[in-house]
């Protein structure tokens, strides 16, 4: 990595480019999303519950489709992103939607000198903890802003997805976090033909990591699931098993994809 620059500004410059191209891509479906489609998967509405009239702090928020989603169900909802642009975005887009949802342009880690108060829900999904080098602050962090009693609900990729190649042909890394993984992208997840080459930094975390950090730092932990599909079709060499079900088509069912935990902050 070059040491004029940190992982934080590479993975913003490379976000910040990926912004245009997600919000036009069919991925994200911001048409659909604009006349009213819902964001939200089967998975985490379950772990969320009744929103309607709960304050949600939604950490890592991209351009505020999820944030907006849950501001429709009845939510008052502030989400957090790194990215300007997807900030940016997010804000004209709950203009939009007619949805008075608040946005933050902020690292997560500095957060707390954006932002003083506690929330009934903390809520961050799919493609958010892989970018954060330290899974001990990032606890801190879904901790101080949650209300005792308050519930945590993250769904995420499953690390063992994150041990193979792009074609999932074979294990390329480790499952455990052993550092900075520093590689070059063409496309994005939502695009992959998007005429961008972007440099990024990423960490592997394994579920002990997550769930030691969280109990850790005053949360308990009431569920933990194993699901053995994607509801997006972000990888390659998939098939589709069910509506907004996706499996990696030679290894079926034989590998978990997405994993949720729902924690309760501790009353002391």
């Amino acid at each position: 990595m070059n040491p004029k620059k940190n992982y934080t500004e590479i993975n913003r410059n490379s976000w910040n480019t990926k912004t245009d191209f997600h919000m036009k891509s069919e991925f994200y479906d911001l048409n659909g999303f604009l006349k009213g489609k819902s964001s939200l998967n089967e998975i985490e509405l379950n772990l969320l519950g009744e929103v309607k009239g709960k304050s949600i702090l939604h950490l890592q928020c991209h351009f505020g489709q999820d944030s907006i989603s849950l501001g429709r169900l009845g939510a008052h909802v502030t989400g957090v992103d790194f990215s300007d642009k997807a900030i940016d975005s997010a804000k004209k887009l709950s203009k939009n939607c007619e949805i008075n949802t608040t946005f933050i342009c902020c690292d997560i880690y500095d957060l707390p000198q954006y932002l003083n108060e506690q929330f009934d829900i903390v809520y961050t999904s799919y493609g958010t903890i892989g970018w954060l080098p330290d899974l001990d602050k990032w606890a801190q962090i879904v901790s101080r802003f949650l209300k005792p009693k308050g519930k945590f609900v993250f769904v995420e990729f499953h690390p063992v997805v994150w041990m193979f190649d792009d074609n999932f042909t074979h294990i390329k890394y480790n499952y455990l976090n052993s550092g900075a993984i520093i590689e070059m992208q063409q496309g994005t997840y939502a695009d992959t033909n998007a005429a961008i080459n972007l440099e990024y930094v990423m960490w592997n975390h394994g579920i002990s990591e997550v769930v030691n950090n969280l109990i850790k730092n005053e949360l308990e932990i009431h569920s933990l699931d194993e699901f053995d599909y994607s509801p997006y079709n972000c990888f390659n060499k998939t098939m589709e098993i069910e509506p907004r079900k996706y499996r990696i088509a030679h290894l079926d069912n034989k590998i978990p994809m997405v994993y949720a935990i729902l924690a309760i902050k501790k009353n002391l």
